[in-house]
């Protein structure tokens, strides 16, 4: 294979200019639509506070190994993904096969942004509701047929899909420095400063003790084999590992930043976010006597009702979609750098016209999930799987998992202990057997069983 190309254009010879940077930018990543609805609710369905314990052993002994694994295997190649790949296997003196787990990452994200940009559309359509006023004193049945209404017509999800695009596109086009670090030094401030103003509403919206005891109170009884599977998904899809992201944003790592010590600052704030989350919704959803939906019921029917009949629901339902555009904005803007770093530097490219072709295909290709919903609806790929579903269960499910399970074992088994000396500081015989039996046994082995579970689990349901 043909030696890793570099120019001014690629980027990889750029770094964050803070470690602090990195940090934002990774959490930012790692915080997107899944952690402001999901991680709540699947706490507050398996046990509560039992749960977040069990989710942070998990994101402790699999997300965190993983991630420094992807993060070490970036910096120590300073290339994207794919080339970090072929340079690690050639000095390892190792099989090139294991390229092709960098391919199958950077696939996997750009399938998973062509669907991504859709729904993170509905959230900025969603920010115009609430701004208009559109729910306030509005029932049940206003709130779920705006929401259907949405879902059937494709010139509206197609032309918000197109603005979401237009602004990853843009802020990917720019570089590091312009682009990357100049969007998360704005969006990652204000996301979080949006999240404590719900959290201050929700306290004064009436429910919030009910909402606190769903999330945190210790029901043991409901821990289960299956919790510790669903707390092992979470754990790992939550930090976007598996798609070269963490790979991609680690060749601009500055090389006097720890690796652990920095890893572990993104969980904590990625964990945070989602805790906050829940804290904030989950409150305001009980004032008003709803269930707790899940998915996109949560998040665009249950809420948007909630907040029609709280005092300023209006304004501080526009904060929350304005607080899920810019968490969707962040990650988009990290799933779309592998590809993105690899064509740039494997053509000698410029960057901003590689970004605009990647996101006009990606544009093209999310039609697909747009039309599942109305024109498309009754078109199955596989079995009773829309376009939508097919691309989401085959990128979520299966690219992502192995994707992560081949990392893990790369990391330990694979590259040359000079580079684990270098990148992880990991210089002791101790050490080096903590690393080998977290990383290269324990992490792999969770991954598998998730992997099985959620490929095997609906054939028995």
């Amino acid at each position: 294979m043909s030696a890793p190309k570099t120019d001014s254009n690629s980027q990889t010879s750029r770094r964050w200019s803070s470690r602090w940077l990195f940090i934002l930018a990774a959490a930012g990543s790692a915080v997107g639509l899944g952690n402001i609805w999901k991680f709540p609710y699947i706490a507050g369905e398996n046990g509560g506070g039992a749960f977040v314990v069990i989710y942070l052993v998990c994101v402790a002994v699999v997300g965190i190994p993983i991630m420094m694994s992807e993060v070490m295997i970036g910096r120590a190649s300073r290339s994207s993904p794919i080339h970090a790949m072929r340079k690690l296997t050639a000095e390892a003196k190792s099989s090139p096969a294991w390229v092709l787990m960098a391919w199958m990452g950077v696939l996997a994200g750009f399938l998973i942004l062509s669907y991504y940009a859709v729904v993170a559309g509905w959230a900025l359509h969603y920010i115009w509701l609430m701004a208009q006023g559109t729910f306030i004193g509005a029932d049940a049945t206003l709130v779920g047929g705006t929401f259907d209404a949405l879902l059937a017509n494709p010139a509206l999800l197609v032309f918000w899909q197109t603005v979401f695009m237009v602004a990853t596109i843009w802020i990917v086009s720019r570089g590091i420095a312009q682009g990357l670090e100049a969007a998360i030094r704005w969006f990652m401030p204000l996301l979080f400063l949006l999240l404590i103003a719900l959290l201050v509403y929700a306290v004064n919206s009436g429910g919030f003790a009910q909402g606190w005891a769903f999330m945190f109170s210790f029901d043991w009884s409901k821990i289960s084999t299956e919790t510790w599977l669903v707390a092992l998904g979470q754990a790992f899809f939550t930090l976007s590992l598996g798609m070269g992201t963490m790979m991609a944003y680690g060749a601009y790592v500055p090389e006097d930043a720890h690796i652990g010590r920095t890893v572990l600052s993104i969980a904590c704030l990625d964990t945070f976010v989602a805790v906050a989350a829940g804290v904030a919704i989950f409150p305001i959803v009980f004032a008003n006597g709803l269930e707790v939906g899940q998915g996109p019921g949560l998040m665009f029917v249950t809420l948007p009702l909630a907040f029609g009949q709280l005092p300023f629901g209006a304004l501080f339902g526009t904060m929350f979609f304005v607080l899920v555009s810019f968490a969707a904005i962040t990650s988009a803007i990290s799933i779309s750098e592998p590809a993105l770093s690899y064509l740039v530097q494997e053509y000698n490219a410029k960057r901003s016209r590689v970004a605009v072709s990647l996101g006009v295909i990606c544009w093209l290709l999310g039609l697909g999930t747009v039309f599942s919903f109305n024109i498309w609806a009754d078109m199955h790929i596989v079995g009773e799987l829309t376009f939508f579903d097919f691309v989401d269960y085959v990128s979520q499910n299966i690219m992502l998992p192995l994707g992560g399970l081949l990392i893990a074992l790369f990391a330990v088994w694979v590259v040359p202990k000079t580079v684990l000396a270098k990148q992880l500081q990991i210089n002791t015989r101790r050490s080096e057997l903590i690393w080998r039996a977290v990383g290269g046994v324990i992490a792999p082995l969770g991954v598998l069983a998730v992997f099985s579970y959620t490929v095997l689990s609906p054939l028995f349901d």
